[in-house]
């Protein structure tokens, strides 16, 4: 069999059996209000809600992780100079983050609910 006549043969499975999978995919993947049940909807507001409380509550968490975190993966004088720095600003940006999330938790953005950025809690490796 030659290389044209493969490609040919892959083409039409392709076109046969892509559409209805990227449909399922596509339909699984991607949730919207409109195609979500309201105890979903209501849900992922719960979440969204309930992790920017938890990430301005525990914000402050980010200074030592990052300290922490430079000083294992760049050495001493890193986490001793560079450390506390990451740490002020992942503080910063994970509470400005869940206030954001707290504040307009009945907003389906990013995504339906999803986090602003991961990881979405402090306490979960990245």
């Amino acid at each position: 069999m030659s290389v044209k006549s493969l490609l040919c043969a892959v083409a039409v499975l392709w076109g046969v059996f892509a559409p209805g999978l990227s449909e399922k995919a596509f339909a699984d993947s991607y949730r919207t209000i409109e195609n979500s049940s309201p105890q979903e909807v209501v849900n992922g507001m719960a979440n969204k809600v309930a992790r920017g409380v938890a990430n301005v509550a525990t914000g402050w968490l980010e200074f030592p992780k990052q300290i922490y975190m430079t000083f294992k993966e760049d050495g001493v004088a890193k986490g001793i100079f560079v450390g506390p720095i990451k740490g002020v600003g992942m503080t910063l940006v994970r509470t400005f983050a869940g206030a954001g999330e707290a504040l307009t938790f009945f907003v389906a953005y990013p995504g339906f609910y999803d986090p602003y950025f991961d990881p979405a809690y402090v306490w979960q490796k990245e």
